[in-house]
């Protein structure tokens, strides 16, 4: 195992990142190299892997790999890609830069990579965020400082783990895009939601399009309904709550009589913990 030269850095990949704790780069065998069992990355494209691995045995890996130490070998932390189009192209090592990394950390550092690469699909990444929330007890406003986004972003994301699997799934091949799922989950009943989102995907609607479905969807319904919102200072409150909270408000308003109720919705325990928090001013 030699010393090398290769890449500038993990600062200048991921900011933020402490150089003390990483080795010079190193050469280190293929087969030393453990996958990531944290990777936020479930679907690769073996078509791309395959045109990178080409790359790869021209030009050689470019970008070190970022691992850890584990027992007598390595353990990868960003580069699954790199890592499996070295292995296509019948590299015997490959450079790499070692970082001394906790559970959490490895984590973290995996799907700023991605994030940073643009690699996950919006389950992937929404996921990520779910594990880094409960697992590690990060706050959304915590998550969204570490990937360089703002705290609505990131809850948006989240809320596609509220829809069925099946439709997740549709997401995950790309057939159908996160904004259209998102305004499906303005529907409560399941099938509703499955036949919508079969609808979207068929007639390949935008946003809107979808957004009028769901509302046509739910003004069929046979039960009684609260009027929705005309007025324009109740939208702008709801608005307003929705920024401070950072997830989706809903103000279900009875015209007339002055009387309704708000809907607020969080992702996990942590995130009710959080949201309640922010409303109480954090007293017990």
């Amino acid at each position: 195992m030699q010393k090398k030269g290769l890449g500038k850095g993990l600062s200048a990949l991921i900011p933020g990142i402490d150089a003390p704790r990483e080795t010079p780069n190193l050469e280190v065998e293929v087969d030393r190299i453990a996958s990531n069992p944290s990777q936020p990355r479930r679907s690769f494209d073996e078509a791309k892997i395959d045109e990178l691995a080409a790359s790869v045995r021209d030009q050689g890996i470019i970008q070190p790999l970022l691992v850890r130490r584990v027992g007598e070998g390595y353990e990868l932390i960003a580069g699954e890609r790199r890592l499996r189009a070295a292995r296509k192209a019948g590299l015997r090592e490959v450079p790499v830069i070692v970082r001394e990394a906790s559970n959490s950390e490895t984590l973290q550092l995996a799907l700023l990579e991605n994030l940073q690469r643009e690699d996950l699909n919006p389950i992937e990444e929404a996921t990520a965020y779910q594990r880094l929330q409960e697992e590690f007890e990060l706050s959304q406003e915590e998550i969204a400082q570490k990937v360089g986004k703002s705290r609505p972003a990131v809850a948006n994301c989240m809320r596609l783990l509220l829809l069925p699997k099946e439709v997740q799934q549709e997401v995950t091949r790309g057939k159908l895009p996160a904004g259209q799922a998102r305004a499906l989950l303005g529907l409560e009943n399941e099938a509703l939601v499955l036949a919508a989102a079969r609808e979207v995907i068929t007639k390949g609607l935008s946003t809107r399009e979808a957004e009028r479905l769901v509302a046509r969807l739910k003004s069929g319904r046979k039960r009684k309904r609260e009027t929705a919102l005309s007025d324009s200072n109740l939208r702008s409150l709801v608005e307003q709550m929705q920024r401070s909270l950072g997830t989706k408000v809903r103000l279900l308003h009875r015209a007339g009589s002055g009387r309704g109720k708000v809907e607020i919705e969080y992702y996990s325990l942590a995130d009710l913990e959080r949201i309640i928090q922010m409303i109480t001013g954090g007293k017990g």
